[in-house]
């Protein structure tokens, strides 16, 4: 009997666009703009991350999921990418690879701390670095009434670290009015379809 030849590994062609940045920054309110804005491209898709944090309003439209589900969806594989930070884990679906083996581009909110699992993981991998001035953080920060003033001030400490040289990053400043910021973004994701 011959042997049937080996079913080469999926190309990954599409491009996996994680949005980083500070907290109070305005990650979600820049990828809930573009999502409205590029409702209609069938190319463009905007990934869900599984959270061990209950819903919130105010925040990321994510999968609110227990620790324990999480720990046995993580070991059946369900998560393309998977990381601990600040005390919750966060998970990309693994159904964002069917995405991009069929080309697409995949937008999902990330996480600095993961970038280097992201880029193991995505071999097109672009990131969006979204930055604030420290004056526009900390009222933001304030605003959300989460954390003392010293951990606002460690947050902001933080928020000034460069990325890695390592990673194709687009820095959007989103210091000013929201429609800017997510018009930047929503050019970016549209010149990337014509990639």
């Amino acid at each position: 009997m011959t042997a049937l030849p080996e079913t080469p590994a999926p190309s990954r062609s599409g491009i996996l666009v994680a949005v980083v940045g500070p907290s109070g920054v305005g990650k979600d309110s820049l990828i809930a703009g573009a999502r409205s804005a590029l409702a209609d491209a069938p190319d463009v898709r905007f990934a869900r991350r599984m959270i061990t944090r209950p819903a919130d309003e105010a925040g990321e439209n994510h999968m609110p999921v227990s620790a324990g589900d999480f720990g046995q969806l993580e070991k059946a594989g369900a998560f393309a990418v998977s990381w601990e930070a600040h005390g919750l884990k966060y998970g990309v679906p693994a159904s964002v690879l069917d995405d991009l083996d069929a080309g697409r581009i995949v937008v999902v909110n990330g996480s600095r701390s993961a970038l280097d699992r992201f880029q193991a993981v995505f071999p097109r991998l672009v990131v969006v670095n979204v930055t604030a001035r420290p004056d526009v953080l900390a009222v933001r920060l304030a605003a959300r009434g989460r954390e003392s003033a010293q951990e606002i001030e460690a947050r902001l400490a933080r928020a000034v670290e460069p990325l890695p040289d390592s990673f194709e990053t687009v820095t959007i400043d989103n210091s000013g009015a929201l429609e800017t910021a997510t018009r930047q973004l929503v050019s970016l994701l549209e010149d990337l379809q014509r990639k």
